[in-house]
């Protein structure tokens, strides 16, 4: 898809990122891809408590928001302490009905490129231990499994255990990687101190809001 742009989910999104979330789990249930996500398992707080401590990015099509991952900057609840070498991705989303297969891929390389372009060179995700399809979708997109992450805690259900993966976004000289065409907008550089810059509205379209 040329027409996906990139932005900061803000408070206005909300509605927006329930939404998707809430389908992107109908859809898994109607695949047959059961135990991963329930609608109606995460409501606007939690987008908001993300917001609060990583970032939510959308991916917008046609003036619509058709995707969305969170990226958290740790995650000690899986991964245990770490120092600060990665970012963390969690729901990964699309709407299945409105973006043609393979969207996935392009979100997920702009989550690469954010997380390589604040000078971390590992990108981190999880997903859930038996999960077979998921897990030879992103075998599939370079990352290898690590580790397995026993009864994690989860929000809003019970704990599940995980398969841990990564992905290295930057060589052993501090290069970005090739990340693949897609990306329309690139994301903040980091900190001179090294942390990643807390990414804004500034330089992007202010966000839309809409009852979706």
């Amino acid at each position: 898809m040329n027409d996906l742009r990139f932005r900061l989910a803000d408070d206005c999104d909300l509605a927006a990122l329930v939404r998707l979330r809430d389908d992107a789990a109908r859809w898994m249930i109607a695949q047959g891809i059961t135990g991963q996500w329930q609608p109606g398992e995460l409501g606007e707080d939690h987008f908001r408590r993300i917001m609060e401590s990583g970032e939510v990015w959308l991916a917008e099509a046609a003036g619509r928001a058709v995707g969305a991952w969170e990226l958290w900057w740790e995650d000690e609840a899986a991964w245990g302490p770490q120092p600060p070498t990665a970012g963390y991705v969690h729901r990964l989303m699309v709407d299945h009905s409105r973006v043609p297969p393979g969207t996935g891929r392009h979100l997920l390389r702009a989550a690469e490129r954010r997380v390589a372009e604040a000078g971390r060179p590992l990108v981190r995700l999880d997903c859930l231990a038996g999960n077979s399809r998921l897990s030879a979708y992103y075998l599939a997109s370079g990352y290898q499994v690590v580790g397995h992450k026993e009864g994690k805690p989860q929000p809003g259900g019970t704990p599940k255990s995980f398969t841990l993966l990564e992905k290295h976004v930057r060589d052993g000289d501090g290069r970005v990687l090739p990340m693949g065409p897609g990306i329309t907008e690139r994301a903040l550089p980091q900190h001179t101190d090294g942390s990643p810059a807390r990414a804004s509205q500034s330089s992007r379209e202010r966000p839309w809001c809409s009852a979706l």
